[in-house]
């Protein structure tokens, strides 16, 4: 069932999404060769402790999940989609490497998700040109959500960045509903056709997230449960905000 937030609950989440844009920033300033995934994992428990938050990510169980997830953040990087695991086995980054940083905050009781991807050092002209086709996507994507159209709108402004560019649009993973939970209705995809799907109606908030890849759209599932890599071992890239459907534009409450 797709839920409509109240203006208070929506205050709350504006809060708690200020929260997660300056955690995200910190995150993604110390990233560079030579520091593990788990320094991302305990520098996020850390800034989330200070801002008094909670990760919304930390002992979730998403459905079809054999275990709950054991970290506060999810780190990704270069063949790796999305749902790394930071502080199991933590990996090493390396100069040309790109990372990608995503997780849920639970502030009031109100959840925000958002998700960057940032170079390490110096990286290779494709990876930088998949990184910002990935951004593009995004900015597209809430640039299409407005009352008035429909989750269709949204996939399909999305799709059109991605597809010219020669990228591939993993479309087994989507954006979703959030609020209440980490995952809520509607399922918001990155591929679609305009006008099709739930109307966007003002209090509706989304969390839109194109994820790209490189190569082909095809993935496979590690065993710790929760990584996905691409099938073809070439890179990946994700970015996702939070945003409110209001009367007019969307507003991003992650920015």
């Amino acid at each position: 069932m797709i839920t409509i937030k109240s203006k208070k609950e929506i205050e709350l989440l504006k809060e708690g999404g200020k929260h997660h844009a300056f955690i995200l920033k910190s995150l993604s300033e110390i990233i560079r060769p030579g520091i593990s995934t788990n320094d991302i994992n305990l520098l996020t428990l850390k800034l989330l402790e200070e801002k008094g938050d909670i990760s919304a990510f930390l002992g979730y169980i998403p459905q079809g999940a054999p275990r709950p997830y054991p970290a506060a953040v999810c780190v990704s990087v270069n063949d790796e989609v999305v749902h790394g695991i930071p502080n199991e086995n933590p990996r090493i980054l390396s100069e040309g490497d790109i990372v990608s940083i995503d997780f849920g905050l639970s502030h009031g009781g109100m959840i925000t998700d958002a998700a960057i991807t940032v170079p390490v050092g110096a990286i290779d002209k494709e990876s930088g040109r998949l990184i910002e086709v990935t951004l593009a996507a995004l900015e597209a994507g809430i640039g299409a959500a407005f009352c008035g159209n429909h989750v269709g709108d949204i996939s399909h402004a999305i799709e059109s960045i991605v597809l010219p560019s020669g990228f591939s649009i993993v479309d087994i993973l989507a954006g979703h509903g959030v609020g209440y939970s980490v995952h809520e209705d509607p399922y918001v995809p990155n591929i679609g056709k305009k006008g099709q799907g739930p109307l966007l109606k003002p209090g509706m908030v989304l969390a839109i997230e194109p994820i790209v890849n490189m190569g082909n759209k095809r993935v496979i599932f590690d065993k710790d449960g929760y990584t996905v890599r691409t099938a073809d071992g070439k890179r990946s890239a994700h970015f996702e905000h939070t945003i409110a459907i209001t009367e007019g534009k969307a507003e991003v409450l992650t920015n």
